[in-house]
């Protein structure tokens, strides 16, 4: 069982690294970059704003990275019979859909975080809030690949559904956003902790939900 779900693991981060011509887990980077380059020339040369209001726009730039590749999460292997197949050797659909939340978080979450070091420098942020920043992201990314994954399952076959997920994520994530964002303006570790619950409850939640959602799409 060990040795499946580690080549299972391997194949859903080398398809979402990579990503063909899709641009793979670059394209998510180069995107929360690109918004953090945009938004200083948006709001002009305030340094004492920049600071302010840096970490929340870093964590909406998260959010919006994380969805683009949320239309290839799921769909693409229910139409191939994916899941069937891995049903067939003994593994659920739930735990498919776990290791494909520790693929999607793989792939874009530690680069995320990665990326926001010079995107906080671009934005004027001290230490103590780029720390901060790191720290949320941590905590809150993992929430954002659960619901990305749990969102693409349920979205899964319908007409625009890569639309229709995008718009789902979006209020579904504000919680995350809320307390992400919160915890740099409190400078508190409540927030953070807070975020850290959000993402266990999608966690626990996710791979029921989307196993569900597959095993009614292939019905």
């Amino acid at each position: 069982m060990t040795g499946r779900l580690g080549a299972l693991l391997r194949r859903d981060l080398a398809r979402l690294l990579l990503g063909g011509r899709r641009g793979g887990a670059i394209l998510p980077i180069l995107f929360f970059l690109a918004v953090a380059m945009i938004y200083p020339f948006a709001v002009g040369p305030d340094a004492p704003l920049l600071a302010r209001t840096g970490g929340g726009v870093i964590w909406v730039a998260a959010l919006l990275a994380a969805i683009l590749p949320l239309d290839r999460l799921i769909e693409p292997d229910i139409e191939l019979g994916f899941f069937d197949q891995w049903a067939l050797r003994g593994i659920s659909e739930e735990w498919t859909v776990s290791v494909r939340i520790l693929a999607h978080w793989l792939s874009f979450g530690p680069p995320l975080m990665l990326a926001a070091l010079p995107a906080a420098a671009l934005l004027g942020l001290d230490g103590d809030t780029i720390g901060l920043v790191e720290l949320g992201l941590l905590a809150g990314t993992p929430g954002l690949a659960a619901l990305g994954v749990m969102v693409a399952a349920l979205t899964a076959g319908l007409r625009g559904g890569a639309a229709l997920s995008g718009m789902l994520v979006i209020p579904l994530a504000v919680p995350l956003l809320i307390f992400g964002a919160g915890s740099l303006s409190t400078g508190g570790n409540a927030g953070i902790a807070l975020t850290a619950a959000c993402s266990l409850v999608l966690l626990a939640i996710a791979p029921f939900a989307a196993g569900a959602a597959i095993r009614a799409a292939r019905d």
